[in-house]
């Protein structure tokens, strides 16, 4: 081949890699970037003083002289609100039953609105759920309810040749003339006076327990019970592996039972992850009885057999890739075949097996099929971990499926959603960096 030619090509291989890793970049950039900037308002947020309110009564958080002066402000302002939905209540009360029965409908829906913003009115009894009990913790969300108290959304049908349009429709207009009127000028002029909103970081998000269904607080149970999900399977899956790896490359030879069980490794890692849930829920649970019901060690040990193809092939070529050097002057010592796997063989090839484990325990922990039926839940305290060999756990794959599809109210908690999915990205990254990082470490020291 001519020189020119070669160095054409050369240019050519050159130009492709940097294209496609850019290529790569870019799409890891429209992948990731969303999902940080949204999965970071679930701890970085403008906080309203119910939020504070919450804080304090639920974790014994924040100065309770400030909170209670915020709170006294914050009614202040709000108590004009209550004043003209009471005046006008007298006035339907001692006035005409027509005009009752007229604005009935539309000043319950009001007041049904203001909860949503405000929680209950001063001198309603308590509300049962946390929910209801407190007005909008965070002020975007405080803005969208708002904006339903302003507006009301309704459906114009006059064109029978398409779908009904949405139509917001000012509120105010049902009131007119009446005492309420003036209320929805006022919303709007003393929104904030009314919710002194600032900026938090609740870092304690990724560590405190849920309340009220993911209404409040945080996600630690979620991240607890995806580590020892992640790190029970390992358990399970790395000596298993690494042990039949070990057996295949030095023992096994070439027996035709041997290409039998290659291929049924290769298929196990074909499986799809649904069936190895259904398995664990049959076998660990319902046969081999394992735990009652849905469990930790249940979840551990489906999901060390899901990765456990992994492990061995990782493993095998990170023993293959040892210098047969190495091998052959461990023998001329007079080593065993056992002494020369558990001293020479193992410890060269560490990094390599190292690696493979990682991406496993990555995958073990963003999988959520195989955990449906033998280990996770919708909510749940964390576990101790004599609790993880009988008790089911929440799982961050598991409730970010169940918080987006299944939650009663998913709109009104769509920052827990993105903040779940945040919190999995990081520890599988940080799990893989840290992977690079020991692999490096390793290499290092075996080269002297």
């Amino acid at each position: 081949m001519q020189l020119s030619m070669r160095r054409l090509l050369d240019k050519a291989f050159a130009g492709t890699g940097v294209v496609s890793l850019v290529l790569l970049g870019a799409a890891l950039l429209a992948v990731l970037a969303p999902i940080a900037w949204r999965g970071a308002g679930a701890f970085v947020f403008r906080a309203t003083i119910e939020h504070r309110r919450l804080m304090l009564a639920m974790f014994s958080r924040g100065n309770p002289a400030e909170v209670e002066a915020a709170v006294a402000r914050t009614r202040a302002a709000r108590e004009p609100v209550y004043k003209m939905i009471a005046d006008f209540e007298a006035q339907l009360a001692a006035g005409d039953p027509a005009q009752r029965h007229k604005y009935a409908k539309p000043l319950r829906e009001l007041k049904a609105r203001l909860r949503d913003l405000f929680g209950p009115f001063p001198g309603e009894p308590r509300p049962v759920l946390m929910r209801d009990q407190y007005g909008q913790t965070r002020w975007d969300r405080a803005r969208v309810k708002l904006h339903r108290v302003l507006f009301r959304e309704e459906y114009d049908y006059s064109d029978p040749t398409q779908w009904g349009r949405k139509v917001l429709r000012p509120r105010q207009e049902e009131f007119q003339g009446t005492a309420v009127e003036p209320l929805f000028a006022y919303l709007q002029a003393h929104a904030e006076e009314m919710f002194e909103p600032r900026w938090t970081l609740y870092w304690r998000f990724f560590l405190d327990e849920s309340r009220d269904a993911h209404f409040f607080g945080g996600i630690g149970a979620e991240v607890l019970g995806t580590f020892y999900l992640a790190l029970g399977a390992m358990l399970v899956a790395v000596p298993v592996g690494v042990a039949a790896a070990v057996y295949f490359t030095e023992y096994a030879g070439g027996h035709p039972l041997v290409g039998l069980l290659r291929t049924f490794i290769s298929t196990l890692a074909g499986v799809p992850s649904i069936v190895f849930g259904l398995f664990g829920l049959a076998f660990f649970i319902n046969t081999a009885g394992v735990s009652r019901s849905k469990s930790v060690l249940a979840g551990s040990l489906t999901l060390g057999l899901l990765v456990l193809p992994m492990i061995i092939r990782a493993t095998e070529e990170a023993l293959r890739a040892v210098p047969w050097t190495y091998k052959e002057a461990a023998l001329s010592l007079g080593a065993g075949r056992g002494r020369v796997v558990a001293t020479v063989l193992l410890p060269a090839a560490l990094p390599g097996i190292l690696t493979g484990v990682i991406l496993a325990l990555g995958r073990a922990a963003g999988e959520t099929a195989p955990i449906i039926f033998t280990a996770a839940v919708s909510v749940g305290k964390p576990l101790h971990v004599w609790q993880t060999l009988s008790q089911p756990t929440p799982a961050l794959s598991w409730n970010i499926y169940n918080l987006a599809t299944e939650h009663a109210a998913a709109d009104e908690i769509r920052h827990v959603q993105y903040g779940m999915v945040l919190a999995l990205v990081l520890i599988v990254l940080l799990l893989n960096v840290a992977a690079i990082v020991l692999r490096g470490r390793l290499d290092r020291r075996l080269r002297g």
